[in-house]
């Protein structure tokens, strides 16, 4: 019976291996490997450094989706317009870049892309007029394509909004244009029926990390300079002060439109010297080093 146990173990392990032999050569063979990612760029550390500058150039913000084998960006530096571009990893090569088009010309200007934490849907920024009808839309992803763009049906379009971005338990994050404040919607079975406000002390274009660990804003310190602040969140479900991330990220020239990879281990942001713009990133550990003790 002994024997027979320890063969059944034996053949059990060597199915496994072989399983996961074969996991891992599809996964060489196929999209996700370290060396193609993030446009084979390779990964910061402490100190920021330029992302892929030579690929897409001057970028407002970025998002990746979960298996960071799709990027979507907005640029108004391609062809003079705000848009969404995009670009995907197949058979170990980035796709060329495209313009997204996800309101197929219904809407003049869309930004700001968020790929949810599921990877079944984009939330983007529309408008025809700066500062008069900023409205969250999303799109649902078909097999190899994208739906219809929808507008969304929640209490936070009753405001002018926009860089929303999403939690991996679906809680939706967004700045008020009007008010110049950090709002949320808790996610409610797919719905989002109410909003609050970020009880934080100052702040705006927010992105909330993908746990609800942090939440990173930024806020002008001087005349065309910004800074980035981490809040964290507190037992009690409040948040921390803001916290300063340092020259390093901020610099001189400052530090605008912060966000966080889906793994959570990189940190993307703009940053412009007032004539030169360009997105940056950073390892999150410099985020991580600034919690405070007992949180």
């Amino acid at each position: 019976m002994k024997r027979l146990h320890f063969i059944l173990i034996l053949v059990c392990s060597l199915c496994l291996n072989a399983c996961n032999t074969k996991k891992q050569e599809v996964k060489d063979n196929g999209l996700i490997t370290t060396e193609n990612l993030y446009f084979g760029q390779k990964p910061p550390g402490l100190i920021p450094e330029i992302f892929a500058p030579e690929i897409i150039g001057n970028i407002s913000n970025i998002s990746f989706s979960p298996e960071l084998d799709e990027v979507y960006f907005s640029t108004d530096k391609i062809d003079g317009k705000l848009a969404i571009y995009f670009s995907k990893l197949k058979a170990n090569k980035w796709t060329p870049i495209k313009r997204a088009n996800f309101t197929k010309g219904g809407k003049n200007e869309e930004l700001y892309p968020f790929v949810s934490h599921t990877n079944k849907r984009i939330y983007f920024t529309a408008l025809d007029s700066i500062f008069s009808d900023e409205k969250i839309w999303y799109v649902n992803r078909l097999e190899d394509s994208w739906s219809d763009p929808i507008q969304l049906d929640s209490p936070i379009n009753e405001d002018l909004v926009f860089y929303i971005n999403q939690s991996k338990n679906g809680d939706l994050f967004y700045t008020s244009i009007a008010k110049g404040k950090m709002y949320y919607a808790p996610n409610k079975n797919g719905e989002f029926p109410e909003v609050q406000e970020v009880e934080i002390e100052f702040g705006h274009h927010g992105f909330i990390s993908p746990s609800q660990e942090y939440l990173l804003v930024y806020n002008r310190v001087k005349e065309n300079v910004n800074n980035i602040y981490v809040c964290f969140k507190k037992k009690d479900e409040t948040w921390t002060k803001p916290i300063n991330l340092g020259n390093e990220v901020n610099s001189n020239f400052g530090a605008a439109l912060p966000s966080i990879t889906p793994d959570g281990k990189y940190l993307f942001f703009n940053r412009s010297n007032g004539k030169d713009e360009y997105l940056y990133w950073v390892s999150t550990e410099v985020i991580h080093r600034l919690k405070p003790d007992g949180l």
